[in-house]
C-alpha cells in the first residue's frame, strides 16, 4: 500500500511540473501571446515627383506625394503634385476606410502601366499624411 500510494504521489507530482513549467497554458487556461512579428525600419523608395513618373519605364516601382483630385469613373482618379497629374488605378481595397478629399495630401506607392500612348499608375498602397 505504501508503494503504491508513493507511486500516486510521484506520477501527481510529475503531472503537477508538466502542468506549471512545460504548459503554464494548461494551468491558467491563458495561451501565451506570441511576439509581434518585425520587419524593416530602414529607408524605403524614394519619393519622386509625378513629372519624373512620367519618365520612368514600365513596371517602375514609384512613390509619389500629392493630391487625388478627380474621380474619372471605377478605380481611375487623377492625383496632382506641384509638377503635373497623371492618372491613378486605385481598387477598393487600398483605400483601407480612408476618406480622402482633393485637399488631403497623400502618399502612393504603385507599379507604373505604360501603354503606347498612355501612361498610369497601378496604386499598391494609399497613404493619408
Amino acid at each position: 500500500m505504501k508503494k503504491r500510494f508513493v507511486n500516486v504521489l510521484r506520477a501527481t507530482t510529475l503531472v503537477f511540473a508538466l502542468c506549471c513549467f512545460a504548459a503554464p497554458s494548461l494551468v491558467s487556461g491563458v495561451m501565451p501571446v506570441p511576439a509581434k512579428s518585425g520587419g524593416f525600419t530602414g529607408p524605403g523608395p524614394s519619393v519622386i515627383t509625378v513629372k519624373e513618373a512620367l519618365g520612368m519605364r514600365d513596371d517602375a516601382i514609384v512613390t509619389l506625394r500629392g493630391n487625388v483630385v478627380r474621380h474619372l469613373g471605377k478605380d481611375l482618379y487623377v492625383f496632382k503634385d506641384a509638377t503635373g497629374t497623371v492618372n491613378v488605378d486605385i481598387d477598393d481595397d487600398i483605400w483601407r476606410g480612408q476618406d480622402v478629399s482633393p485637399t488631403d495630401t497623400v502618399e502612393i506607392t504603385g507599379e507604373v502601366d505604360r501603354d503606347w500612348s498612355s501612361l498610369e499608375i497601378d496604386v499598391h498602397n494609399l497613404r493619408k499624411l
